[in-house]
């Protein structure tokens, strides 16, 4: 959904069920048992079930965090293939480790099974997806691991890696060989297109780009909608499946179908023919609480919600699924009736917090408003405070905009922009982003979209974002990469746009049909001549927050940026960023994220940069870390694409050999 305002112009494509497995050599038996130290793994996306992204490893700490140095680096391929429609690749895959063996996905729908000590390749799957079908967000941020119970671990399948392409088909791999499962699915493969209560209009509207949580014996997974050009896009369904034989066994829609559910009758006949409301973003479980954790997004389109009444509870939400049916056991909401595209990006987190002293499971979840929700993982209930509050109403004919929306007590970015704040390099940079502002709409966070343009602060990418959150469970502190930027948003009826003009502009802007609301939107970021944000800096922060009591540890800029070519921004500016952090019992959070091409280390303690790392694009991805044979890596993917530049590269630090 992050791109899904850009507009479709291509014929339905038939789905492609090729592949081709490239099998290599495998580590010996003999060489993983003469390791000289077990190895710590990075098992799931998050690192562990609950997606902290924390790590116990020390051999990289604060006092010897400044000699890394580059160990190896893997090319994917990406950069092979040319893409002529739609967005370019995006390498956001965040590696696993395990079994003595890193797992890397791409967007092109290939799977690499690498040795962690070198990064050479053992074997592949490339799924061919069909890299020209216009895909709005061409990317996939990683794969998931299973390993059966019940069966010996030389059993072929008995360890799996479950891969989703972009082009929508879930992949069950045997770990050691990459041959596919031919007990899953059919040979293999399961068509996630299929069964689904509406349709995609066009093959590119539908797409995966998030590994599905495997909770026990169980996988789940949401979707990837294209929902800013039609009331009704396909449905989005979060599907559960039998990790062994790729079975269905349940569906639940963000968009309640069921006559007896709570929340239908507020849709008054609407939630048949809405779509959307999907997750696109990582999900996790609580394998004891028998829980599964639903980051949902906006239900469609994102900008006009005249035809879907009411709160749209369960979109822009955070739902606790039961595993073994799908029924819902709470839900938390995030923004009510969402008029912003501001989804659930962040994966949520599950960690412990203190609440009186005592110990108390927690889930958090970021949100692209700029706030953080911290609640009881049992029941939904606020561990900090929330409270409703007045917004400002909408002035769309026929638009019901929610009165009041919640408001967490951490609050990560700006809510509110003053027109003498604006920023510039210089005088005429000021001028015209007055210009831009000025005629807007400026009423604070939650000011709906109108005729004569919103200002949108934060902006459709967050505020906090896909990024999500890194937490160190010791600390109980949670670290979150924000944007401070502000976009612009107009509603434009259909009889006053011009299609030509449109086509024509030399702007930023981007213009959407909304096909059955009457609207085109008009979006773009607020940026002046020179490229940069009219917004003061820092344009990115990484903040520090006590879960226990919700108080900001320490608040930093983050990154620099490039502007036409030349030279870097100051690092005090901050950089627009995507891509999340791992935190280390070392003492270090490392982040990437950033437009210029470097990873860099902070002090968690204090927000000190203790360390940068050159990378051969911007690193539009989340680290992560493991130990193998006595030596501790991280690794981050670089090559996000657009301002983070293009690229294919896997790349590993580690400290030297003789220095550990």
């Amino acid at each position: 959904m992050i791109a899904s305002f850009r507009p479709r112009h291509c014929s339905f494509l038939p789905a492609v069920v090729a592949f081709t497995f490239i099998g290599g050599s495998m580590v010996s038996a003999s060489r993983l048992s003469a390791q000289s130290k077990p190895p710590v793994e990075w098992p799931t996306y998050g690192g562990d079930a609950g997606g902290q992204r924390y790590s116990p490893l020390t051999q990289i700490d604060r006092a010897t965090v400044a000699r890394l140095i580059p160990a190896w680096t893997f090319h994917t391929g990406e950069l092979s293939e040319k893409v002529e429609r739609g967005a370019p690749p995006s390498l956001e895959v965040t590696p696993l480790m395990v079994d003595g063996t890193v797992y890397v996905s791409t967007p092109l729908g290939r799977v690499f099974a690498l040795d962690p000590a070198t990064g050479a390749e053992r074997w592949r799957l490339d799924a061919r997806v069909p890299v020209n079908a216009g895909y709005g967000d061409f990317t996939s941020r990683g794969v998931s691991y299973w390993r059966d119970a019940r069966a010996g671990t030389s059993r072929p399948c008995a360890r799996r890696i479950l891969a989703v392409s972009i082009d929508a088909r879930l992949f069950a791999l045997d770990a050691r060989s990459g041959a596919p499962c031919r007990d899953f699915g059919v040979a293999g493969v399961v068509d996630l297109r299929k069964g689904l209560r509406t349709a995609p209009f066009e093959f590119p509207a539908y797409q995966q780009t998030s590994p599905p949580a495997v909770i026990g014996d169980v996988l789940v997974i949401g979707s990837s909608i294209a929902d800013n050009s039609r009331l009704d896009p396909a449905s989005g369904e979060v599907r559960a499946f039998d990790v062994r034989t790729g079975r269905l066994l349940w569906t639940f829609d963000p968009i309640p179908q069921h006559a007896n559910d709570p929340h239908r009758a507020a849709w008054q006949g609407h939630e048949r023919t809405t779509g959307g409301a999907n997750v696109w973003s990582v999900i996790v479980g609580d394998a004891a609480l028998g829980l599964v954790y639903l980051p949902t997004s906006s239900p469609a389109p994102d900008y006009v919600g005249t035809q879907r009444p009411g709160d749209n509870r369960y979109a822009n939400s955070l739902v606790a699924l039961r595993v073994r049916d799908g029924s819902v056991a709470w839900h938390f909401q995030t923004v009510h009736h969402d008029l912003w595209d501001y989804d659930n990006a962040s994966p949520p987190a599950l960690t412990e917090v203190r609440v009186n002293g005592v110990g108390t499971p927690a889930v958090v979840q970021a949100t692209k408003t700029g706030q953080l929700f911290v609640l009881d993982r049992r029941t939904g209930v606020p561990l900090i405070p929330v409270e409703e509050r007045a917004v400002p109403r909408s002035d769309v004919p026929g638009e019901h905009a929610s009165p009041t929306q919640p408001f967490s007590a951490i609050t990560l970015s700006p809510h509110s922009f003053a027109l003498d704040s604006v920023w510039g390099v210089t005088e005429v940079d000021r001028m015209a982003c007055r210009e831009i502002l000025a005629p807007l709409r400026n009423e604070g966070i939650f000011t709906p979209p109108s005729l004569q343009g919103t200002l949108m602060l934060p902006s459709n990418i967050g505020g906090a974002h896909w990024g999500g959150v890194a937490i160190d469970p010791t600390t109980r502190t949670a670290y979150v990469p924000v944007n401070r930027l502000m976009a612009l948003v107009q509603l434009i009826p259909d009889s006053l746009h011009d299609p030509k003009a449109m086509a024509s502009s030399r702007t930023d802007d981007q213009f959407t049909r909304m096909r059955g609301t009457g609207y085109v939107m008009r979006r773009r970021m607020v940026l002046a001549p020179s490229g940069l944000p009219c917004s003061p800096p820092p344009f990115g922060t990484l903040v520090a927050v006590s879960l226990d009591n919700g108080a900001m540890r320490w608040q930093v800029p983050l990154g620099a940026m490039r502007r036409d070519g030349g030279p870097e921004t100051p690092e005090a500016w901050g950089s627009p960023n995507l891509g999340g952090p791992l935190v280390t019992a070392g003492g270090l959070v490392f982040m990437g994220g950033s437009i210029d091409r470097t990873i860099r280390a902070f002090d968690s303690a204090s927000g000190d940069v203790l360390w940068r790392g050159a990378l051969p694009a911007g690193g539009k991805a989340t680290p992560m870390t493991y130990a193998f044979e006595g030596r501790q890596y991280v690794l981050i993917a670089a090559g996000g694409g657009g301002p983070w530049g293009a690229g294919d590269a896997i790349v590993a630090f580690a400290l030297p050999r003789e220095s550990r």
